[in-house]
């Protein structure tokens, strides 16, 4: 999947609560700046909640996306360990620099990460 990459630093700061550099809201990545659009890890680590989303048909991979974080807040009680640990998160860190990864990726794989 490859998702329509948008320049927006609006965008991407409302839909990241101004926090991240590049934000997946099904089917389009939004990107602060032209940079960060060629950055090819930041794109694969966005492709990969492409994929994530798709697989969970796309409203339930937002909504478990969100409970997932609200847990482990409560459990970290840290804004960036809570969200660094989402396995959602987790998977398209840990993956985000195999630009082949998703050609070989088995289904659900964030499983893995929990």
């Amino acid at each position: 999947m490859k998702g329509k990459v948008i320049v927006s630093s609006f965008l991407t700061n409302l839909f990241s609560f101004g926090r991240a550099s590049a934000v997946t809201v099904f089917p389009f990545i939004f990107v602060r700046n032209k940079v960060m659009s060629k950055d090819e890890h930041l794109i694969n680590h966005e492709r990969i909640h492409l994929v994530q989303a798709l697989e969970l048909l796309v409203l339930p991979f937002y909504l478990l996306y969100c409970v997932e974080f609200l847990i482990r807040f409560v459990y970290y009680r840290n804004v960036e360990d809570a969200y660094l640990n989402i396995s959602f998160e987790r998977e398209a860190y840990a993956q985000q620099s195999d630009l082949y990864y998703l050609r070989t990726r088995k289904i659900w794989n964030f499983r893995r990460y929990y």
